[in-house]
């Protein structure tokens, strides 16, 4: 089969260079404003993963259903109270849309940079939407506002292939308890990790950060970065914690927590020990809740077996 139009053209739009000098600019203004610890709210790390999927949930509810309202005779004004609802809702969501779009790969940017011109075109089209309305030319505003639906099921089909196709705001460590397997894992020789110097290692194929502390406490996480899988072995160490070289996340050398964004998620962590004279790490979690349904059923009916074989 051939591949279909529409994936063509997403493929060569994250290709294409001849927007990156805006990119760029457009980046640097959106990392230079002054959010504070506005920042974090806007990534949603205290939510566990990005806020902008459902923040723009309130603009294009309330757009759509003003499309129904205005396919009814006489439900004009109702139709204009929710084009208002979702102009004022389109700027917050907007907002965290940016921040998150600013710590994305250069792919991602550029399909991104379409989303956001796709939804810009929505606003200013469902703004014209409310004008025309508010004059009395309801045919006018209803046209704008059915143009504007249009424009937003083309951003919203942009922001799809950015989260689905190219994994933007997704965690990027979450397979790890599902490939590491049970038990302690010999990683080397004590003398093989420098002191508070982040060094790579696998276990299963999956990289790990292990960092030696200058008490001689070792600490392990996830190597890849649940941001975007920036490599945490090239980053820094400092203060108990960890930074990704790529967009700046911070994580707690002790269990992995996200102490700063744009990371949503935590980093899956290990249990260290000693053991003549290396190191070895187990993921930190109970075994009984990595195993999958048909093991864990399993494991069930030889304990009732073992039960019943014991009582007779």
């Amino acid at each position: 089969m051939r591949q279909s139009r529409l994936l063509w053209l997403l493929d060569r739009l994250e290709r294409e260079p001849r927007a990156d000098a805006v990119i760029d600019r457009a980046r640097k203004g959106v990392r230079a404003l002054p959010l504070g610890d506005g920042r974090g709210l806007l990534h949603g790390r205290w939510l566990g993963h990005p806020v902008h999927p459902l923040m723009v949930q309130v603009p294009i509810g309330s757009w759509l259903s003003a499309a129904v309202l205005d396919l009814y005779p006489g439900r004009s004004r109702e139709a204009g109270l929710l084009v208002g609802v979702g102009l004022a809702s389109a700027a917050p969501a907007a907002l965290a849309g940016w921040g998150d779009w600013a710590e994305l790969h250069r792919q991602q940017q550029r399909v991104g940079l379409v989303h956001a011109l796709a939804n810009s075109t929505a606003v200013g089209l469902y703004a014209a939407s409310l004008t025309c309305r508010v004059k009395g030319r309801h045919a006018a505003g209803r046209a704008c506002g059915f143009l504007g639906l249009t424009a937003v099921a083309l951003g919203g089909m942009l922001g799809g292939h950015l989260a689905y196709r190219q994994a933007s705001g997704t965690n990027h460590a979450e397979e790890v308890p599902h490939v590491v397997t049970q038990g302690w894992h010999r990683i080397g020789a004590v003398a093989d990790f420098p002191v508070d110097r982040p060094v790579r290692r696998s276990v299963d194929d999956v990289p790990v950060l292990v960092v030696r502390e200058t008490g001689g406490a070792f600490h392990a996480l996830a190597e890849r970065c649940s941001h975007l899988a920036g490599p945490l072995s090239e980053g820094t160490v400092s203060d108990g914690c960890v930074q990704c070289p790529w967009h700046g996340s911070v994580f707690r050398l002790s269990d992995g927590w996200n102490v700063r964004g744009p990371a949503t998620a935590p980093q899956p962590a290990f249990d260290t020990r000693i053991a003549d004279g290396h190191v070895e790490i187990r993921l930190r979690q109970q075994d009984r809740d990595r195993r999958a349904p048909d093991e864990v059923e399993a494991g069930q009916r030889r304990t009732e077996t073992g039960a019943h074989g014991h009582d007779s």
